[in-house]
């Protein structure tokens, strides 16, 4: 028997009030044949899953005696329903969403506060109480303040929780009460794409009403409307799995008029499998050489648009240079080979950089520019690279070129955008530290803050860092080690206890960044509290906002982030500014209320509890990123300082003459989009006759990036292996299931092999975010990626290179 959480509360109450009491008796068969009956009731909870897929999906949670025994997910309206068709779809959970029950009952699951009594990264803690945790904890933080600043206390970059009340909203509230934190910006995901748009487009944004955007692109609904298109380094089947997402949208557009599509992308996804999508495989980093190369053709075949490009941008040739610009610096007269290089940008040479054959690079071009309306687009991953700024912003000219801007069915060249919801979040009130740095760089200003500057690491709010960071925060995070590159050469900054003081974690499972704490304290799963949770930034072109509510009572002593933090606001004597009266369901309701203001469709609270979710379309969204702009120029200019598509940057310009980068091929800055060959590139580094394939850690079907690693059913769906190219494979005499050791000179993994031509020759990859396992040698018997990766910034962004890496590969034979 199943019943909704409305009726269990009546049950429970009727229980309560002595109506079905059976302990004051003896029982009688019908009484004990009511008590077998009400232990065998399945209560359903509507509960979410708001883990950061850029999703938050819908889970129907049943219990039975305080014990989740399955889950469900969104079974309401039309399944077939699609926002291509102005309506809003079911907001299905991927499997991962569904196997939230093996993350509840984890053997990894934090059960107690614990205090370290082992070295760091050792694993050894010892059980304490939270009344000893708090205590402890608010004296060294404390203590780290008065000597050191707020600016020396670094809240960790995590994205383990996205509600709107449980998750670091909580943290950063009860920071910014007691003075803030060091204020780093940018983000692991999309550092480069974020901090390079803005020289090109005036902005990045990842939501918000498409016609007035510049940042995220147009929506997939505007696939429909699409000939042709064509997108860079792109797994939406993957990397946005959720039926309430974009890969439904994407589909469902793209099937509407039998678009035709073009992957490039060094593997063979998930996303072109089984479609009438071509593949163009081309080798990682080079996205920019390909595109200067489609540009060549364009140009010298009278192909681009030319009304386009006088009306909306500068920079494109010597007549619309900036009057600072030097002759020949002009987009142009690079791609022609009239600037400094004196190479022009055939495809002939973007083969021998590529692999992708000039006939095919020519037709591509072509193809793209009788395609009207052609919508082009790129992932996330080309720009996850060492020269990630310019990769991202050299995909962005092909639309400049063919003018197909702000049109129906057309893109910016970006990722394919979302709409932001009315919801309103925990308020978390203004930082007062207003010193930070790129978030990549945080294990740099442990060791010597003073060293970054804002020529040397893009500081922000002062010449230089002041202070070294002393206390982390780690708050539903597994960025401070297994998430962040060089973890072998960020480990010894960690262990060093005279460097970083304290470090706290706030998490559900015993990450391999949780052994690395001084003090564990757990939280609960989105199932054992009650909390909102809202669209993100996958979901594309509608909005939901949806209740968790508490199916479960957490089984030991988890508790909340936000009773976390209050109990630490009680220590430093702001308890009542943090809760403002309110306990957590309060914060709920408040949330909700505030919400309605902006939503007077939604039902009232208690029809919400009882439906779980309220769907809504944003009114006057045309989905078209940058319409306004292509509709009028001058009334809607662009954030730039001529209010126009900067083709060639005055900004960045200035950066690239004033900035100190460092030594390395590739730390190079440029005024105008360029392809940019780096170090660890196979085709151009001497260090590939010893390491001669490059790797790269892709986002899989089994996590988001850390989270589920340690689910059973996910681990045994989707195994971690090597894709290996059968071309690299047989001369090492490897097979499928063979395990190979992958290496380089920053550290060593064990994972399966997978030979498949799927994956291009010279590269092999696999999933990242898998938990680092090392043994008593170093070798990481988890097959976490960033064992491989570096330490080391990108030129401009100062951000993670994950995918620049050179390795080889051989049998392991340990």
């Amino acid at each position: 028997m199943t019943v909704d959480l409305q009726r269990r509360r009546v049950f429970q109450s009727a229980v309560a009030g002595g109506a079905l009491s059976l302990g004051a008796f003896v029982p009688t068969p019908v009484s004990a044949a009511v008590a077998r009956a009400a232990a065998d009731i399945e209560v359903m909870t509507w509960s979410g899953c708001a883990v950061n897929c850029g999703s938050r999906c819908q889970l129907r949670v049943f219990s039975k005696n305080g014990r989740v025994i399955r889950i469900e997910t969104d079974a309401s309206g039309d399944a077939s329903a699609s926002t291509i068709d102005g309506g809003c779809t079911q907001i299905r959970a991927c499997q991962r969403g569904r196997s939230m029950r093996q993350r509840i009952y984890a053997p990894e699951r934090l059960k107690f506060p614990m205090k370290r009594v082992g070295r760091r990264g050792e694993g050894r803690f010892e059980r304490i109480s939270w009344e000893q945790a708090l205590d402890e904890i608010a004296a060294r933080l404390k203590d780290t303040i008065d000597r050191h600043t707020n600016e020396s206390v670094m809240i960790m970059h995590g994205s383990g929780n996205q509600a709107l009340v449980n998750s670091s909203a909580a943290t950063y509230r009860f920071f910014n009460m007691i003075g803030g934190s060091l204020a780093w910006y940018s983000d692991y995901s999309t550092a480069c794409i974020q901090n390079a748009w803005p020289y090109l487009y005036g902005r990045f944004d990842y939501g918000g009403v498409r016609s007035k955007a510049a940042g995220q692109g147009s929506y997939f609904s505007q696939v429909k409307n699409a000939k042709l298109y064509v997108t860079f380094g792109n797994n939406p089947a993957v990397t946005r799995a959720s039926g309430g997402g974009q890969s439904w949208e994407f589909f469902s557009a793209a099937r509407r008029n039998g678009t035709r599509m073009v992957f490039i992308d060094p593997i063979y996804s998930d996303t072109m499998a089984g479609r009438n999508a071509e593949w163009i495989p081309i080798r990682p980093g080079t996205d920019a050489a390909l595109c200067e190369a489609i540009a060549y053709v364009l140009i010298t075949e009278n192909l681009v648009d030319k009304a386009f490009i006088g009306r909306y941008t500068i920079g494109y040739d010597e007549d619309s240079l900036p009057a600072s610009a030097k002759p020949g610096s002009s987009y142009r007269s690079h791609i022609l080979g009239l600037g400094p290089d004196k190479t022009p940008k055939t495809p002939e040479r973007a083969a021998g950089i590529t692999n992708v054959p000039a006939e095919r690079i020519v037709r591509l071009a072509r193809d793209m520019a009788a395609a009207k309306p052609c919508f082009i687009s790129q992932g996330w991953a080309p720009q996850r690279r060492m020269n990630g700024e310019t990769q991202s912003t050299s995909i962005a000219m092909l639309p400049i070129l063919l003018g197909q801007i702000g049109l129906p069915g057309t893109n910016s060249g970006a990722r394919e955008g979302d709409s932001y919801g009315l919801e309103a979040g925990l308020p978390t009130g203004a930082n007062p530290v207003k010193v930070g740095m790129p978030v990549f760089l945080w294990p740099q200003a442990v060791v010597d803050a003073a060293s970054l500057t804002a020529e040397t690491a893009a500081v922000r709010g002062a010449p230089a860092l002041r202070h070294n960071i002393k206390f982390i925060w780690n708050t539903q995070s597994n960025t401070l080690i297994n998430q962040h590159g060089g973890i072998n050469q960020l480990r010894p900054i960690l262990e060093d206890e005279t460097k970083v003081e304290t470090i706290v974690c706030v998490d559900t499972q015993m990450t391999p960044s949780a052994m690395f704490a001084d003090y564990v304290l757990p939280d609960v799963c989105h199932q054992e509290s009650i909390d909102l949770m809202a669209d993100s930034y996958a979901v594309g072109d509608q909005n939901y906002l949806m209740l968790s509510d508490k199916a479960i009572d957490p089984e030991w002593e988890q508790k909340p982030n936000w009773e976390i933090m209050r109990g630490l606001a009680r220590r430093f004597g702001c308890e009542a500014a943090y809760t403002e009266g309110l306990d957590l369901e309060g914060w709920v309701r408040r949330l909700y209320a505030e919400a309605r203001k902006n939503l007077p469709g939604m039902p009232a609270w208690d029809e919400f509890r009882r439906t779980g979710i309220y769907k809504y379309r944003m009114e006057g969204d045309s989905g078209i990123v940058m319409e306004d702009f292509r509709r009028d120029p001058d009334k809607h200019p662009l954030e730039t300082p001529s209010g126009r598509i900067e083709i060639y940057s005055e900004r960045l310009a200035e950066i690239a003459r004033t900035w100190k980068l460092p030594e390395g091929r590739g730390q190079e800055i440029h005024p105008i989009p360029r392809y940019v060959p780096t170090d660890e590139m196979v085709q151009v580094d001497p260090k590939a006759k010893q390491y001669p394939l490059e790797a790269f850690g892709y986002h899989g079907p089994g996590r988001t990036h850390s989270t589920y690693h340690n689910v059973p059913w996910l681990r045994e769906a989707h195994p971690d292996v090597v894709l290996m190219n059968p071309v690299d494979a047989q001369p090492w005499g490897l097979k499928t299931g063979m395990l190979v050791r992958v290496f380089n000179d920053r550290g060593a993994l064990v994972l399966p092999v997978k030979v498949t031509p799927r994956i291009i020759p010279s590269l092999v990859a696999f999933p990242q975010g898998a938990w680092y396992r090392p043994d008593e040698k170093g070798l990481d018997r988890g097959g976490c990626f960033n064992v491989l990766t570096q330490l080391k910034p990108t030129p401009l962004a100062k951000a993670n290179p994950s995918h620049t890496n050179l390795v080889q590969v051989e049998k392991f034979r340990g």
